[in-house]
């Protein structure tokens, strides 16, 4: 009996499996790296929070500019006026 196309067709299979398992590994460390980028980018993000949160702590409040819209409550909008009249 020849055994040579069995291990012909073993050694096909062999190679292919070699190729996924070599293409897979790539994907990964391409992956990871993506992951290292994202997660850097986060901590960046969170530091910015951080800094923005601590010099907006240190500000003092502003007074609205006399042109801004103010965003107090109008006498039309406020929670009396939706109320019935006493009688």
């Amino acid at each position: 009996m020849n055994i040579q196309p069995l291990l012909d067709a073993l050694n096909l299979q062999e190679d292919a499996a070699q190729a996924l398992a070599d293409e897979l590994r790539t994907q990964i460390d391409e992956l990871q790296a993506r992951l290292r980028e994202a997660e850097t980018h986060l901590e960046h993000l969170a530091i910015t929070r951080k800094t923005v949160t601590a010099l907006a702590d240190r500000m003092p409040p502003q007074t609205p500019h006399p042109t801004c819209p103010s965003t107090r409550t109008t006498p039309a909008s406020s929670p009396s006026s939706t109320r019935p009249p006493a009688r």
